[in-house]
């Protein structure tokens, strides 16, 4: 299996895919657009491409023009039927290269919080948990891409997870979450918790019940073995 990373920032790397991807033998390379040497591969050395998060807007591609190859690169891996997974940034990337809008939320969701299964789940997609409570830190959101269906929903956000097709699925929400990943954000993004009704504190974003994790670890299992068995 070779897996292709889309990298965005150095704090937001896999998280506990790490572990599925080593556990299958995959051979995981990277393109980190924050490296002077970035490059996109080929499609046909891709059997699953993930696009991973960061704080900056898929709208920015004045200031960082990668983000045009990028969303060119998810669109033809796309169409060539290649699986492809995004996580926050990265969902909102496909949805960008599907056509969709990417705009401010109502408001910043940045806290563990609940998400559940959409009611329109059809048969045949990809099963959300009926509710699981996930990390999430964003403050834009997208529309749904034009034929692609609504998974999972939160109460600050209600496109939390899509599905286009049979390969290809976003995720605004971050089941990918280890400790080490929430403090490197904390860390880095400390800034963006600005009071609000959907951003918790940084005691409570530090002090998660381990089962957080283990929840979301299984969530992420379920999907790259989903996304995998097409």
């Amino acid at each position: 299996m070779r897996v292709r990373v889309l990298q965005h920032v150095p704090f937001e790397d896999v998280g506990n895919m790490a572990d599925w991807f080593a556990a299958r033998g995959a051979e995981v390379q990277h393109t980190r657009f924050f490296m002077p040497d970035a490059r996109l591969p080929a499609l046909d050395e891709c059997d699953l491409i993930v696009a991973m998060g960061g704080p900056m807007s898929v709208n920015d591609e004045a200031e960082l023009p990668w983000l045009v190859a990028e969303k060119a690169f998810l669109r033809a891996a796309i169409d060539a039927g290649v699986a492809v997974l995004g996580v926050c940034l990265g969902a909102q990337l496909i949805a960008s290269a599907l056509g969709a809008r990417v705009y401010a939320n109502g408001e910043a969701e940045i806290g563990w919080f609940p998400v559940w299964r959409a009611d329109e789940a059809e048969a045949g997609r990809f099963v959300f948990p009926e509710r699981i409570e996930l990390l999430h830190w964003h403050g834009e959101t997208f529309e749904l891409p034009p034929g692609a269906a609504l998974l999972a929903s939160s109460e600050a956000c209600p496109h939390q997870a899509f599905q286009f097709g049979r390969r290809v699925i976003g995720l605004q929400c971050h089941p990918e979450m280890t400790p080490a990943m929430v403090a490197d954000l904390l860390a880095e993004c400390a800034d963006e918790l600005r009071p609000g009704p959907w951003v918790q504190r940084v005691d409570e974003l530090a002090a998660t019940p381990v089962a957080n994790y283990a929840a979301g670890r299984v969530l992420m299992g379920e999907v790259l073995e989903y996304l995998l068995q097409a």
